[in-house]
């Protein structure tokens, strides 16, 4: 049975949160909290939130994170790049951890850097990823500097675009892509070269 994948949309921006639930033992793991705690454990009511898992460090991902915690308990994930440059407390680091269990369900965190230094998704193992600000529809996640910008390019190239053409993206904002989709117009992008100085939000076209 594959693992259930729950969406709110929080705060004015909005942001996506997301839930993944073991039906099997109703446990669940909230991706995300960025505001609207009371809305984001209504989403969960009836399930055993024993983790939190933190796709990277801004402001919009991690508002009701406290009251997330205080609310569960659960532990906080997250990559120490993102703990350290946001100052944004965790219990578990992501970084070198191959698997996360969620009940009897199995998810994969895989480091993104670009947006963030230590931007992470996570894989629900049957071509469902949770990207975060990794990569949007229509284009890749806002960058600080240049250095950023083609540190992404190159996770992207990487990583991105190894996955199947059926892999269906869950990002932080916005709707769901498919890699399929998207691969003609990244390539494009990338044969075609950028600026030196491109940074900031880009689309691929």
């Amino acid at each position: 049975m594959p693992v259930k994948l729950l969406t709110k949309a929080v705060g004015p921006w909005p942001m996506n949160t997301y839930a993944v639930v073991c039906e099997e033992t109703q446990t669940s793991a909230i991706i995300d909290p960025g505001a609207d705690a009371e809305d984001i454990l209504a989403m969960v009511e009836g399930t055993q939130v024993d983790k939190i898992l933190i796709t990277h460090g801004h402001w919009d991902h991690v508002g009701g994170l406290e009251a997330i915690k205080n609310g569960t308990g659960a532990p906080v994930y997250l990559h120490p790049a993102d703990g350290e440059k946001f100052e944004v407390a965790y219990d578990i680091p992501l970084e070198g951890l191959e698997v996360i269990e969620i009940g009897n369900q199995r998810l994969h965190p895989i480091h993104t850097p670009g947006h963030t230094p230590g931007q992470t998704c996570f894989d629900l193992g049957d071509d469902r990823i949770i990207v975060g600000d990794t990569i949007f529809v229509n284009g890749p996640g806002a960058t600080g500097s240049p250095e950023d910008f083609d540190a992404s390019m190159a996770m992207i190239q990487k990583v991105i675009l190894k996955w199947p053409d059926e892999t269906t993206f869950y990002p932080g904002h916005g709707p769901s892509g498919k890699i399929g989709d998207e691969r003609p117009a990244i390539q494009a992008f990338i044969d075609q070269g950028w600026p030196p100085d491109l940074h900031g939000d880009v689309t691929w076209k």
